[in-house]
């Protein structure tokens, strides 16, 4: 059946969409259950790599970063002002994000006409979901993208139904969430080709709508501007996830996560979902949200971006799965649903997402499935390894050395532990990591950690040697554990000259 693209229902089609379903409080259980269950588990195992990042990022405010915008940066900077190493604090502002977005999940599924039953059934659809407990759980750009995407979901929900004032809202979020990333520019286009391609075309020109994206336009302005005063660096930094230089990306790795990032057994919700946007004939209104998933999904495709840019939509498409499930799910014993939804929450949330399992004792395909999971274990440890090659070296070569990492996450982890150690400064040319100063001139004397081959240092030092190797003293597989620890001595050329040209690198 081709999908129509007219604005003209015809005469066997009803004059609109169905009215919203009844207010219900049972979503508002399953959200705070959710939130509860997040913030309990937030000092679990440790920092994630980025949050060390946001923290030194939130030591360097701006209106952009090579990688972001400023919107998590500040985030994590207020939250560690407010109680400063505390992880539970740190963490608060996703578990209370994770919550919403069980709620608007819901309130997606209300818009489309579900009832009691089908509200709870997007919300529970999205409570035990990858990108919602996994996000919920770090402060993240992708913890704030959920919510953005998911709210201006919701706003362009509104504005389907027949009131578009809703632009406003839809403009004023994206906006928003362009402070945090770009992202939201690609969900902008994904809608207007949704209504391009469905209708109601009208849209395009409607003066509330053309406010709208006046609005997203303003409020993006500063973190527009920084980049392009400085080139556009997340062009680079998009050039490089397409490469593959980056988890989660590579376009095979994209269409598996569609199967995964909610969860395999919600699949066939969202897919019903989304045939029920493009086919089903009282929801003509909405087969813009259907096309604008197509687009987005296709943009990300094809650009190499990174399998999980689009999940929130999916969430969207569950929503209106959940409508189309209800029904189907009335005919199904109790006992069978309960014990569906036990496996769901048990094995696929609590062991593989959540921090449950003693970070000791955590099974290698735990790490496999979510790899940031590792990346949130064995930091003091990674400093106590590189103290102990400084506390190695005569005083005259202490006083002047300084630290070289790979990326981000082992700079954060210097800055968050080393004081304590009597390590000194750490420095990366890793995205805006570059940006926050490079070694003093007299620093000839380097601890480079995060290199696997030595072959680059070599260009940069005369002396080269093995001085010992990361143990984070618990047997993960990340991106630290087991790596090599450089001794670097005597600068082939100053810093100034390798420092943009060499060491600054993104991804």
């Amino acid at each position: 059946m081709a999908v129509p693209v007219t604005d003209r229902p015809d005469a066997a089609t009803p004059a609109g969409p169905p009215p919203p379903g009844p207010r219900t409080k049972g979503p508002w259980l399953v959200a705070g259950a959710v939130t509860v269950v997040l913030a309990a588990l937030a000092h679990r195992y440790g920092y994630h790599r980025d949050e060390l990042y946001f923290l030194l990022c939130g030591r360097h405010l701006d209106w952009g970063y090579v990688d972001q915008g400023p919107l998590v940066p500040a985030l994590a900077r207020a939250m560690d002002t407010l109680a400063p190493g505390d992880l539970v604090v740190l963490r608060t502002p996703s578990a209370l994000i994770a919550g919403a977005a069980v709620l608007l999940v819901a309130a997606l599924a209300r818009q489309f006409g579900a009832g009691r039953g089908g509200q709870l059934l997007a919300a529970g659809t999205a409570a035990v979901a990858g990108v919602v407990l996994a996000t919920g759980h770090l402060l993240s750009t992708t913890t704030v993208d959920l919510l953005v995407w998911l709210a201006a979901a919701y706003c362009a929900v509104r504005v389907l139904r027949g009131d578009p004032r809703w632009a406003l809202g839809l403009g004023a979020v994206l906006g928003v969430g362009m402070l945090n990333k770009l992202l939201p520019a690609l969900l902008g286009v994904g809608l207007l080709a949704g209504v391009a391609i469905a209708g109601p075309r009208r849209l395009l020109r409607d003066r509330w709508v053309l406010a709208g994206v006046a609005l997203a336009a303003l409020l993006a302005a500063p973190n527009l501007s920084w980049q392009a005063a400085h080139d556009f660096p997340q062009l680079a930094v998009a050039s490089s996830i397409a490469d593959g230089d980056s988890s989660y990306s590579g376009r095979l790795d994209a269409v598996v996560l569609q199967l995964l990032i909610i969860s395999p057994m919600a699949v066939p919700i969202w897919v019903a979902g989304l045939v029920a946007l493009l086919r089903h004939p009282r929801w003509r209104a909405y087969r813009a949200l259907g096309w604008a998933w197509l687009v987005v999904f296709g943009i990300v495709l094809v650009a190499g971006g990174k399998g999980y840019y689009d999940a929130p939509l999916l969430l969207v498409l569950a929503a209106a799965g959940a409508v189309v499930t209800a029904d189907w799910v009335r005919t199904v014993p109790r006992r069978v649903l309960l014990a569906a939804a036990a496996v769901v929450a048990v094995t696929g949330s609590a062991v593989l997402l959540l921090p449950t399992l003693p970070a000791d004792r955590l099974p290698g395909f735990v790490v496999e499935v979510n790899y940031d999971a590792g990346e949130t274990i064995g930091w003091p440890a990674f400093a106590d390894s590189l103290a102990a090659v400084h506390r190695g070296l005569p005083p005259e070569q202490r006083q002047r050395a300084v630290i070289l990492t790979g990326n981000y996450g082992e700079a954060g982890a210097v800055a968050r532990y080393g004081p304590a150690r009597d390590l000194p400064r750490a420095y990366s040319g890793h995205n805006s990591m570059a940006e926050f100063g490079r070694p003093p001139a007299d620093a000839d004397v380097v601890i480079a950690v995060g290199w696997d081959r030595p072959d680059q240092l070599r260009g940069w030092f005369e002396q080269v040697s093995l001085a010992g190797r990361v143990d984070q003293c618990i047997d993960v597989d990340n991106d630290e554990n087991g790596g090599p620890i450089w001794l670097c001595q005597g600068l082939r050329r100053p810093w100034d000259q390798i420092w943009d040209q060499e060491v600054r690198h993104a991804g």
